[in-house]
């Protein structure tokens, strides 16, 4: 059976990242990218606007990176594979969530004025991995 499992997406952080350790002491990040798309309805040609919400997961050095220099608005690029979460509820529901494990993260440029604290971290200039992907040794790999 062949199988491809790959993301690649661009948007902005829906809000600040949060960073925490797993009680094995691993770090994990979690963050929510808005990816926009605008398109002209077939019915009324008007220009229609809408977002989707991606949740994210960072592990490791990026997640600690990823944590310091992303804020609300910034733009971004990750590069990753969906995985899937399975779970049952205190009333017995079978639950599942899809969320993107990321493999990269790149920083594409400053946080946008609207929503996020131009003063909020260092300049572009000053970001040592503005540009860069963020990926050490194995990681993308752990999970809790």
């Amino acid at each position: 059976m062949v199988a491809l499992n790959k993301v690649l997406m661009a948007g902005n952080l829906a809000d600040d990242p949060e960073l925490r350790a797993t009680s094995g002491g691993a770090m994990v990040c979690e963050f929510t990218v808005a990816l926009n798309r605008s398109y002209r309805s077939k019915q009324s040609e008007e220009r229609v606007e809408e977002v989707a919400f991606v949740d994210v997961v960072a592990w490791g050095r990026t997640a600690e990176v990823s944590a310091e220099y992303l804020k609300k608005g910034r733009a971004v690029l990750v590069e990753g594979r969906l995985t899937q979460s399975r779970w049952e509820s205190p009333e017995g529901k079978k639950m599942s969530r899809l969320r993107v494990t990321a493999e990269s993260v790149q920083f594409m440029s400053p946080a946008r004025a609207t929503g996020a604290d131009p003063e909020g971290g260092p300049a572009e200039g000053e970001l040592p991995f503005a540009g860069r992907k963020l990926r050490g040794p194995g990681e993308g790999q752990g999970e809790e």
